[in-house]
This record gives C-alpha cells, sequence and structure tokens, in this order.
C-alpha cells in the first residue's frame, strides 16, 4: 500500500489470539495466524442503530457509547480467535474433549480481558469497589480529609491494576497476545505516518501509541480521583454507591481526556499529558515478531480494501 501523504481516516483495532482486529467503516475485519502458517479472516459488516449514530457526536455521551459498542464488537472477534486456537490445540483428540477444550480456553481468556476494551465495563465495576473497600479498612482513622481517602484510593486502583496487568502477562498467552497488541499499535501508526505497509517499515515503529485502550483505563482512574474530589459522602455506603453513580460520568469525561491528550500528542510540552497511558501500555504491549506483524499488515490490508469497496 503506497502512500503519499498522511491519511486523515482514523482506525482503530484490538489484539486477538493469534492475531488482530481491525475495525473500518464499514466492516471489521480479523486475521489470526493457524498452525500451517496460513491467514484465516472473519469479515463482519459494520451496522449502527439509527438512534445510536446521533449519540456519537455528544461529547461525554459518545465515550460511554463508544465502550459498549467496542465490547459487542470485541466479543464477536475474540471469540473467533480462541474457537481457532481451541480447534488447532485440540487437534488429534477426541470430538468431545475438543469441545471441552474450546470451552475452557474461550473461558480463559474472556476472564483475563479485563485489561482490554471487551470487558471493560466489568472490570471498571470491579476496580471501582475494591479500592474504596481496601482504603477504608487499612486507612479509615489516617485521613480526615476526604480528598486524601480519594488520593489513596486512586493509588490503590493503580497499584491493582499493574500488579494484575504484570502477573497475567508472565503467561505465555498472555504475553503473545501483547506482542500482537504491540503488532496492531505499529502498524496503525505506521499507516498514520503515511509510509508503505511493509513488516520492514512497520517494525521501526513503537508499540505505544496514544489512542489506546490502556490508555483510556488509566485515565479513568485519575479522572476518577479529581471527580470524586467534587462530592462528599457521610459513610462507607454513601462513598460506595457515590462511585457507582459517578461511574458513566468518570468514563465519559476520561473519553474526552483521551481524545484531548490525543490531539495534543504533535505539542511540545503539552504531550506529556498523555504519558500515563503510554507507561501502562509499556505493560500491555510486547515486541512483535515479524510474523505477527504480517498478520497484523494482512488484517488492517483487508480491511481497507472491503472498505472501499463498500464505498464504491
Amino acid at each position: 500500500m503506497s502512500q503519499k501523504e498522511k491519511p486523515c481516516t482514523i482506525y482503530g483495532g484490538q489484539a486477538v489470539i493469534e492475531g488482530v482486529m481491525f475495525g473500518g467503516q464499514n466492516v471489521n475485519v480479523t486475521a489470526v495466524r493457524r498452525k500451517d502458517n496460513s491467514i484465516e479472516y472473519l469479515e463482519v459488516p459494520k451496522t449502527e442503530i439509527g438512534w445510536v449514530r446521533p449519540l456519537k457526536k455528544i461529547p461525554f455521551i459518545r465515550g460511554i457509547v463508544g465502550i459498549i459498542e467496542a465490547s459487542a464488537k470485541g466479543a464477536q472477534h475474540l471469540n473467533f480467535s480462541a474457537e481457532a486456537y481451541a480447534e488447532e490445540e485440540g487437534d488429534g483428540s477426541p470430538k468431545e474433549e475438543k469441545k471441552e477444550s474450546a470451552a475452557g480456553r474461550i473461558s480463559m481468556i474472556l476472564g483475563v480481558a479485563v485489561v482490554g476494551i471487551l470487558s471493560f465495563l466489568f472490570g471498571k465495576f470491579i476496580f471501582t469497589l475494591v479500592p474504596p473497600i481496601i482504603e477504608q479498612l487499612l486507612f479509615s482513622k489516617v485521613f480526615e480529609n476526604q480528598i486524601g481517602h480519594n488520593l489513596v484510593e486512586g493509588l490503590i486502583k493503580i497499584i491493582l491494576l499493574i500488579g494484575y496487568i504484570y502477573f497475567i502477562s508472565l503467561t505465555p498467552m498472555i504475553k503473545r497476545l501483547f506482542q500482537y497488541h504491540g503488532a496492531e499499535h505499529k502498524v496503525i501508526s505506521a499507516y498514520e505516518a503515511g509510509v508503505d505497509l511493509t513488516v520492514e517499515n512497520v517494525q521501526k515503529f513503537s508499540t505505544l501509541h496514544y489512542r489506546c485502550g490502556s490508555s483510556f483505563i488509566v485515565f479513568t482512574v485519575l479522572v476518577g480521583v479529581v471527580i470524586y474530589s467534587f462530592f462528599t459522602y457521610d459513610s462507607f455506603v454513601e462513598r460506595i454507591v457515590q462511585r457507582i453513580v459517578l461511574l458513566p460520568v468518570v468514563i465519559g469525561v476520561s473519553y474526552e481526556v483521551l481524545r484531548f491528550t490525543n490531539s495534543l500528542r504533535e505539542v511540545p510540552v503539552l504531550r506529556y499529558l498523555g504519558y500515563p497511558g503510554l507507561w501502562l501500555q509499556m505493560l500491555t504491549t510486547k515486541q512483535p515478531d515479524n510474523s505477527m506483524v504480517e498478520v497484523s499488515i494482512a488484517s488492517f490490508n483487508r480491511m481497507r480494501e472491503l472498505d472501499e469497496q463498500a464505498r464504491a
């Protein structure tokens, strides 16, 4: 794919088991690597409910809509990759054992996907409730100022998040998932830079990208600390209820902050606003090998090919 100038179309993607999914304007495409070295695709035309489209243009509301949409979109593609992986892992096994293997693999993948957009809502709900409980148990008498409690709560969230991601990244399967995450970012960055999408060119780019779900998670923690500081509570139960009620607000504002920092990534000094998200990506992305980058390029090119056909 030859490009003479930097493109303006914004694309997003998601790492899946042994592959990458990219979302276009008209189609979502996942490419996965089979054990025979072939690449298999899942191509799903994008459909949109009429009344949802206007909501995606409203600031603070569009972030919530985007998360729900991404979860629904990602689930189908993640299941496709997990089933493909389980089928190959089960080759040579009795039919019933294959089914059990596939079910087990899919269940495990969905369980560890809290760090991704697919399970973001569930993960955010857990990370919203657990930290204040821990903070209350350990620091209830340390601070008289509620802002102090909010800051410690945010710190606990960061520690739990980093610890969780670090430990699951030690498993071979999740390490490879994070490598494909890195390959996805490299392809997006190469495309946005306007270079030809070859393995050699793509590998020159960073595995980190401002517009990433990992960055979004970090911003929900930081934004949450600020928003919670505007509200007071008289009991621990009220504090928990308050966190749940404010969750949509935190998500909506965090999305706008993510968009804002992405728009400033070329501005000296202000670009550092997006660094907290990039730091977390040092855990959620790994350096991919050439075969992984090849799969990511194949997925991206196929998505753009189908997008162009739909527009023709």
